[in-house]
């Protein structure tokens, strides 16, 4: 396995790779989180075009696992980690978090940032468990955390529990 920014060429694979990854949802029964459209190949694009998108390759040097992040408050805040179900629980997307965590450290950045589901085993007890992520308090949001969660629940995410994590890096 190898990480690698994007091209802008597999950009409709990294949206086939967030539909598959969003199938298992259905097995808990999150449909509409299983429903949910992965961004637009503009939105994408403009990840790509910003060196925001990383893709983690097999040795044919396809893509089977994808991280988006943007800047928020100082830190580098994973927008979307997808790895495909072919590829999952091989430490794919352990190893796209750790990659974008030495870039961040690299930087001067303090830390990563992300939000995720609370009660999915493989969201916010994985990224305490297996990434060194753990849960911001709500004392503890920034402004920009506080924004990305008011937009999350518009969209419907807060049906189900969600919380803010971080990882220092620096």
């Amino acid at each position: 396995m190898r990480i690698r920014t994007s091209t802008c060429e597999e950009l409709p694979v990294l949206q086939d790779i967030e539909r598959a990854a969003g199938l298992c949802f259905r097995d808990i029964g999150m449909d509409e989180v299983a429903d949910d459209e992965p961004l637009s190949l503009e939105e994408l694009s403009r990840y790509q075009r910003t060196g925001r998108a990383w893709v983690a390759v097999d040795d044919a040097d396809r893509a089977m696992a994808y991280l988006i992040t943007d800047p928020v408050d100082g830190n580098v805040h994973i927008e979307q980690i997808s790895v495909h179900p072919d590829s999952a629980r091989r430490g794919v997307g352990r190893a796209l978090i750790d990659h974008i965590a030495a870039r961040a450290a690299g930087d001067g950045v303090p830390a990563l940032t992300l939000t995720t589901f609370v009660d999915v085993a493989w969201n916010a007890p994985y990224y305490a468990a297996r990434c060194g992520f753990r849960a911001l308090t709500e004392a503890e949001l920034t402004p920009g955390l506080r924004e990305i969660r008011l937009s999350e629940a518009g969209h419907g995410l807060d049906r189900w529990p969600r919380v803010c994590m971080r990882r220092d890096v620096g």
